[in-house]
């Protein structure tokens, strides 16, 4: 909500900004294509998480179990176990056991705080949730993609938006923390799709979101569609405006964005053909949300000569981003009224825009 006021001849409006999320260390264990029922028209996992399918699931489970023990050596706090990747709720039933007895008995260790696991929407009942709190699970990431039924089957999902639904209120009324991941640029979805799979996902309880923009990735479906020139993922720069837009409905919701963009890896760089991926993707879309929210701001304080000067007091911890990478978005906040001797940094978790008349 913006805040105005008036003094000596001056306005001034106001609006809160957020802190980065502080977050436990994750402690993640992918697992690639594991217990999925399809592969998904855009689906590359061994090259967004550097692990081969054909890992096994013992091997992972040591490898992660080693890794918990040397933070513990090293006198680290306990970290939040997380299970990536493939669909974690559909794993057989053998495997599901052995991976949550391992998250119970690293728990009791005292290794781990909790974990969480990222699964399918037609992958989870309410039995399996309750399964799943029993063992100390604390959140449950759902990867919807989307919640338009279009979009959902040009990719191969296998289920609709309805279940989508369905399944988000599930672990909203479940107790567990409920996280949603969606994939803006997939076929068929334009920007005011995402916008309202965003807007879907927070009314349907999700405390946080991820933002994965769609790649065409090298042995995908998806980058024979691109090559026959049946699909083209979305410019760099609606991916940054629609990307902001949706972090400033989630900030607005109260609700954490707690990644944009695929990380970086050599399998990735090797396997990526076309789409918006930059290594710092993120910090690009954070420095457009705060000059979409400033020219909000500037309508907030109603007309004023051209004469008058503005200034911007902003966060201390915005300044890494606030001009954009590589200083990109110099010239956009000039054209706004504001150059660097306009604006402040400082210590109140405000965007406070000031005019002086």
């Amino acid at each position: 909500m913006i805040a105005a006021s008036r003094f000596r001849g001056a306005r001034s409006v106001a609006v809160p900004w957020p802190a980065p999320v502080s977050r436990a260390p994750i402690a993640p264990v992918f697992l690639p294509h594991f217990g999925c029922p399809r592969r998904c028209l855009f689906c590359a996992q061994e090259a967004q998480t550097g692990v081969a399918a054909k890992a096994g699931l013992p091997g992972l489970l040591g490898a992660a179990r080693a890794r918990l023990a040397g933070r513990a050596a090293r006198g680290l706090p306990p970290a939040e176990l997380a299970f990536y990747g493939g669909t974690f709720t559909a794993l057989p039933g053998e495997a599901l056991g052995a991976c949550l007895e391992f998250a119970e008995s690293a728990r009791r260790a005292g290794l781990i705080s909790a974990f969480r696991c990222s699964t399918r929407p037609d992958a989870v009942d309410k039995a399996v949730l309750a399964r799943l709190s029993a063992a100390g699970c604390a959140t449950v990431e759902l990867g919807v993609q989307s919640f338009a039924d279009a979009a959902l089957a040009g990719v191969g999902r296998g289920y609709t938006g309805a279940q989508a639904r369905a399944a988000c209120s599930l672990v909203a009324a479940s107790g567990m923390g409920l996280v949603v991941q969606l994939l803006p640029g997939m076929p068929g979805g334009g920007p005011g799709d995402f916008l309202a799979d965003v807007r879907a996902a927070l009314a349907l309880g999700a405390r946080a979101l991820r933002f994965y923009p769609c790649l065409v990735l090298e042995g995908t479906a998806l980058a024979a569609l691109w090559r026959a020139g049946a699909y083209a993922p979305w410019d760099m720069e609606t991916t940054l405006e629609t990307l902001a837009r949706g972090w400033l409905a989630a900030h607005g919701a109260g609700a954490a964005v707690l990644r944009m963009g695929v990380a970086p890896g050599e399998e990735l760089a090797r396997a990526l053909l076309a789409g918006p991926w930059h290594p710092a993707l993120g910090s690009r879309v954070l420095g457009r949300a705060l000059l979409l929210a400033t020219s909000e701001l500037t309508r907030g304080l109603g007309p004023f000569q051209e004469t008058a000067r503005l200034a911007l007091d902003a966060p201390a911890f915005t300044q890494g981003h606030f001009w954009g990478h590589a200083g990109e978005l110099r010239e956009r906040w000039a054209a706004l009224g504001l150059r660097p001797g306009d604006v402040r940094f400082g210590p109140e978790p405000l965007l406070r825009l000031r005019l002086e008349e």
